[in-house]
């Protein structure tokens, strides 16, 4: 790997030190000669791997003689050995680059953000802040139309630069252009970036402090961009056409993964894709990458077009990486699993998983701690596949013949609205949050997927569920943003707060120190919080 001795350390090595020191810093267990309670020792180590106070079991035991108390240290688990640590679901991706870095910030897709959530928000400022929309004219297969705002996913990316010290806000809208700005006031950090085509998708920081973004376009590329320059600049594009063959598509919506200088993408174009990025430095101290896609493979295969139909397979969701395997799907419903562990060796990827899901899944893959998949798709086709299996599903891709530990059925829709799910799960101790295009909030029980409560916003509602600190963060279609308590997962969430946007919040909000960022569909970029 190409670089010099300013380089970062790896993702890797980042994800194994995380998991080191959180354990060394939480593990210290105080033993009496008459404890010997085994079952007491376990939950201390237990709770000493959460970010929660020591509850009364880990505290201290009082003797109840004279005998001296001798505290002994545990020794720490060897480091991780895959390239992302189960253990890291639901923590923030770097320690060297604090933020949310990409879709659903970090590898698993399960980190929502910072607290504290805002209690009585307000609009701080709206960009852009002469009250224009961020409009462009795109066209589709529904063909030309004008899009304003940000929209699915587009959710903004907030992080504490290493660079200068600051704390950065970027994001792609459907001016066809990305914005990067100072998240106190709203104004510009460095000038726009222009693509030739909207950006519906989401973005990546590099994780690993390069001042590096890795953003896709529907103009065909998906790019990196320097960001240590007087203006954003394009080092690398990597053409949508560029491999072969190719169904479908040439936009790029998921957010990239970047590990061990290796990013993950999967396109528009129906394939998946392996960049070997060579970050480097040059001698007057800028960024540098001398890419090369060294893998790329069809996300398809003949059996899935054989029952389908037809050729519309793109991959449009965030690949998601648990372990040494890589997970997506695709507007088939194809859910597969790549093994990626000796990517480094020279070895080539292998596919070791596939599950149908029957219909169009485009909404992100979420991995758990405990190796389990949660997986949402549309209701289009109406096939007795996705009849039979659902809309949302817990996969364990550890039993491949039979992976579907229990679904939830989404199969009739309201007003004429198409069923199904758009927006990605959120997993939140024992509760999994989705949305549904007719507008629906379900909460789950996340062992046996029975529905605990639900209730109705204005849909369609793809913005994915973000929580943070015990609190929803949800807009809904008439532009309002609601937070809802989820301190008692088991009953009907009550609402905290309200506020009115307007314009259909359909992308995904960025949490982060008491402020909450995001778009509308009626052409603003906001960021609220308390006064």
């Amino acid at each position: 790997m190409s670089g010099d001795s300013r380089r970062a350390p790896s993702s890797r090595q980042r994800l194994a030190s995380l998991v080191i020191v959180t354990i060394v810093a939480g593990i210290v267990v105080w033993r009496t000669q008459n404890d010997g309670d085994a079952n007491a020792s376990a939950a201390a180590e237990r709770s000493a791997d959460t970010t929660a106070a020591p509850s009364a079991e880990t505290t201290t035991p009082v003797s109840t003689d004279d005998t001296a108390v001798t505290p002994t240290t545990e020794p720490p688990p060897p480091p991780y050995e895959g390239l992302v640590d189960p253990a890291s679901f639901g923590r923030g991706w770097s320690t060297d680059v604090p933020g949310v870095l990409t879709f659903r910030g970090n590898p698993t897709r399960s980190y929502y953000g910072r607290g504290p959530v805002p209690t009585s928000p307000r609009v701080l400022w709206r960009f852009p802040a002469d009250g224009g929309g961020l409009c462009s004219t795109s066209t589709d297969q529904h063909g030309a139309r004008v899009w304003c705002g940000t929209g699915w996913t587009g959710q903004p990316n907030v992080w504490e630069n290493p660079t200068d010290g600051r704390l950065w806000l970027a994001f792609g809208a459907y001016d066809a252009a990305y914005h990067f700005l100072d998240p106190a006031t709203g104004e510009r950090r460095l000038p726009d970036f222009e693509t030739g085509d909207i950006n519906k998708g989401s973005a990546t920081v590099d994780p690993d402090g390069y001042p590096l973004y890795y953003a896709g376009s529907r103009d065909n590329f998906l790019r990196v961009i320097a960001l240590d320059r007087a203006e954003p600049t394009e080092l690398w594009a990597l053409n949508a056409n560029a491999v072969s063959p190719t169904k479908w598509n040439n936009d790029w919506d998921g957010a990239p993964i970047v590990i061990d200088d290796y990013l993950f993408e999967g396109g528009e174009n129906s394939q998946f894709h392996i960049v070997k990025l060579n970050r480097g430095y040059g001698a007057d101290g800028k960024v540098t990458v001398a890419p090369q896609l060294v893998f790329n493979a069809p996300g398809w295969d003949q059996e899935l077009l054989d029952n389908i139909g037809n050729n519309e397979v793109s991959i449009e969701n965030s690949v998601a990486i648990v372990g040494n395997t890589v997970y997506f799907a695709n507007s088939g419903g194809l859910l597969q699993g790549w093994d990626i562990s000796t990517l480094a060796e020279g070895g080539s990827p292998a596919r070791v998983f596939r599950f149908w899901t029957g219909d169009d899944t485009d909404a992100t893959v979420v991995a758990d701690d405990e190796g389990f998949l949660y997986v949402a798709s549309e209701y289009e086709r109406g096939n007795a596949r996705s009849r039979e299996i659902g809309q949302l599903m817990k996969i364990d891709p550890r039993r491949a013949d039979n992976p579907l530990v229990w679904s939830y059925h989404d199969e009739l829709a309201t007003g004429g609205t198409t069923a199904g799910i758009w927006s990605t799960p959120a997993v939140h101790d024992d509760l999994v949050v989705t949305t549904t295009n007719a507008g629906k909030v379900v909460g789950l029980d996340r062992a046996t997927g029975a529905v605990r409560w639900e209730f109705k916003l204005a849909g369609p509602v793809w913005q994915s569920p973000v929580i943070v600190d015990d609190t929803l963060i949800q807009g809904d279609c008439l532009g309002v943003l609601r937070a809802y308590d989820l301190s008692d997962t088991t009953v009907l969430p009550p609402m905290k707060w309200q506020l009115e946007i307007g314009g259909c919040i359909e992308a995904t909000p960025t949490v982060w120190d008491g402020r909450i960022y995001f778009g509308t569909r009626a052409g603003g970029f906001y960021a609220v919080g308390d006064a």
